[in-house]
């Protein structure tokens, strides 16, 4: 069975994109730890991180990086964090987090989303990864 995040790849449930290549997406989180908190996904389904073949691995960890490059330009914040943890969605994803406390990468405490401002911080985003 797809996980959510193949079902997004493939367009059936939407998303907040921020960049997409050939072989990953990047959209925004909708259950945040902070404003601009973004998944960095690889396109093909694979569930552990380091099931990734070396080249998949380090493609995605460019990605990643750039992708956080252009977040820190667009959300003030003192760094991005980086998470992979692979519990919660059984495909493999980077959790790139707008960090100002350690508590913003603890996923207990959750930023609540306004719909209505979402679209635009993706766009906001999306402008400023090169």
């Amino acid at each position: 069975m797809a996980s959510i995040f193949s079902k997004i790849i493939d367009g059936e449930i939407p998303c907040y994109k921020v960049a997409e290549d050939q072989n990953h997406i990047a959209f925004l989180d909708i259950n945040p730890n902070a404003k601009g908190h973004t998944l960095c996904v690889p396109k093909k389904e694979v569930n552990k991180l380091f099931d990734l073949g070396p080249q998949a691995y380090s493609e995605l960890m460019e990605f990643s990086r750039t992708v956080a490059l252009g977040l820190r330009k667009a959300v003030p914040c003192q760094r991005i964090g980086m998470m992979v943890i692979g519990l919660e969605v059984p495909h493999v994803h980077v959790h790139l987090i707008p960090l100002n406390t350690i508590s913003d990468a603890t996923f207990t405490k959750k930023e609540q989303v306004d719909k209505s401002q979402i679209f635009e911080l993706a766009k906001h985003i999306a402008t400023k990864i090169g």
